[in-house]
């Protein structure tokens, strides 16, 4: 996990870099964002965007359905293994279909997708502080952990983890 973010934040850096180079500061849209490439892939530029974008979608959907579907699956106690049969975990394959539909069906709405990458990592951000919350209340009681109740160094830099995303989030509230 830490490589890929290591991953991640670089090519978020070397997009940043790539795109105000070219005067590219506030991108409403993704050929703005394709523009960027022009430099280096030539006419290229909106089918290597293009074909990073659809790369993309084709790594995260089944990810992200298959993730959702073992999440409601826990929740809801149904079964959840992609080795059962479909007539042994109908609710769980369901939750697939209808998130690889869903997931598929907003590439083809009028919806911006940089728009729903800004406002989805922005209420990620918002639901982290309390979720972060409840799960350092929880690591740190006995009766719901046993043994493995949180030790002091990671308490502590938990709730210092927690204090920093609400600050940041009462930072980016405030500037709205």
């Amino acid at each position: 996990m830490g490589f890929s973010n290591l991953v991640a934040f670089f090519i978020i850096l070397t997009a940043a870099v790539t795109l105000n180079l070219h005067g590219l500061d506030n991108i409403q849209t993704s050929a703005q964002a394709a523009t960027a490439l022009r430099p280096i892939a030539g006419e290229f530029a909106f089918f290597l965007f293009s074909a990073g974008i659809i790369g993309t979608g084709l790594l995260a959907i089944p990810v992200l359905a298959g993730a959702s579907a073992y999440a409601m699956a826990g929740t809801f106690g149904w079964k959840n293994s992609l080795d059962s049969k479909l007539n042994a975990a109908k609710a769980f394959y369901a939750v697939i279909v209808i998130s690889t539909v869903v997931g598929t069906g907003l590439g083809f709405s009028a919806i911006d997708p940089i728009k729903a990458l800004y406002w989805s990592a922005v209420v990620n951000g918002v639901i982290s502080v309390p979720i972060m919350t409840v799960m350092m209340l929880m690591a740190s009681r006995v009766d719901v952990m046993g043994s493995f109740v949180i030790k002091r160094r990671l308490r502590m830099l938990g709730w210092l983890a927690v204090l920093m995303m609400t600050i940041a989030v009462i930072a980016m509230l405030a500037t709205f």
